[in-house]
């Protein structure tokens, strides 16, 4: 059976070709690096009130692209990954909070299949029942899996309302593979999370600037200036910054820190909370390298650093920012 193959808005950006895979193995085996570099732990986590709220935004990290994110009553998980290990590696940091110590979740958002993003031993031990979003062409897959019955399976642009908040499945340049013949067989994107407006009088009654912008697994594109143009009020963009050495391999399919932050100018948010670095040993550079890198060009853009909110694991953000015109 024939079965549609995905692909990105640049033609060009593709998967690696087995050649450039074994140029990046040979590669890893001379470097030598220092993973001892430690995000750590929230020394205060917010377990007693993700249990009990119903009205705040609140973002915790729980570690790579996995967060636990409430907006108008609803608990949203986004890339579940507890995993204790990647492949042959072990996790680098315990995850912020145990599955034993977050709330039932309602919605589960997905960005792609990749292992570092959709553990299937993750998805079926969350409390609750949740629905499940999902980018086109993973429907299938997820429903056997889980055996859920609420999967909304959503193409790029695509939108489904739930309680009183909007999901919107946006693009992303990467690619999807999970067995050796089903490489870019469904779909990959991100999420924009926003609270449902009735009319334009809530935005002065104080529900305008919750909007969460999750960026899920990505190379930089052109794709993030059309995404600000169509969601202006991005409070938060959850943004990935690790994962990108070496460059040459890497570079179509993951961002390094620089282009990170020039696709949160491009979105247009308020602030930036970095992902997926510091739980896993994926490509070549090391949670500090990302970290310092970050750093180093936040500062050379003359850039705030309350726009910038860098979570340990298992630290809540609650929504107090209304301040937008960080760009």
């Amino acid at each position: 059976m024939n079965r549609k193959r995905y692909r990105n808005l640049d033609p060009t950006a593709r998967p690696a070709t087995f050649s450039e895979l074994v140029r990046w193995q040979k590669e890893r085996f001379k470097k030598q690096k220092d993973m001892s570099f430690m995000i750590g732990q929230a020394p205060d986590k917010q377990q007693a009130l993700l249990h009990t709220n119903q009205d705040k935004l609140t973002i915790t990290w729980i570690g790579h692209s996995t967060f636990l994110i409430q907006l108008a009553g609803l608990t949203i998980v986004t890339d579940p990954v507890w995993a204790s290990r990647m492949g042959v590696g072990r996790r680098l940091e315990e995850p912020g909070l145990s599955l034993d110590e977050i709330p039932p979740v309602d919605i589960i958002l997905l960005s792609h299949s990749h292992y570092d993003h959709m553990d299937v031993p993750s998805l079926r031990k969350l409390k609750g029942t949740p629905a499940v979003l999902v980018p086109e062409g993973l429907g299938r897959k997820v429903r056997k899996l889980m055996k859920a019955n609420r999967v909304y399976e959503l193409p790029w642009w695509g939108q489904v309302r739930i309680g009183l908040v909007e999901f919107h499945f946006v693009p992303a340049q990467h690619w999807t593979k999970r067995t050796l013949t089903d490489t870019n067989t469904s779909h990959w994107g991100g999420w924009i999370i926003q609270r449902h407006k009735k009319d334009s009088s809530e935005a002065i009654h104080g529900h305008g600037s919750e909007s969460v912008y999750f960026a899920g697994d990505s190379g930089y594109f052109q794709g993030f200036r059309e995404i600000g143009e169509k969601f202006p009020d991005i409070t938060y963009a959850l943004m990935p910054i690790g994962a990108y050495e070496p460059e040459w391999f890497m570079g179509t399919q993951h961002m390094t820190p620089e282009e990170a932050i020039q696709a949160f100018m491009d979105v247009g948010a308020s602030v930036f909370i970095p992902m997926h670095y510091g739980s896993f040993y994926l490509a070549d550079d090391t949670t500090e390298e990302a970290l310092n890198r970050l750093l180093t060009e936040w500062m050379r853009r003359g850039l705030e650093n309350y726009h910038l909110k860098m979570l340990k694991h298992g630290e809540t953000l609650i929504n107090v920012f209304k301040n937008k015109n960080c760009n």
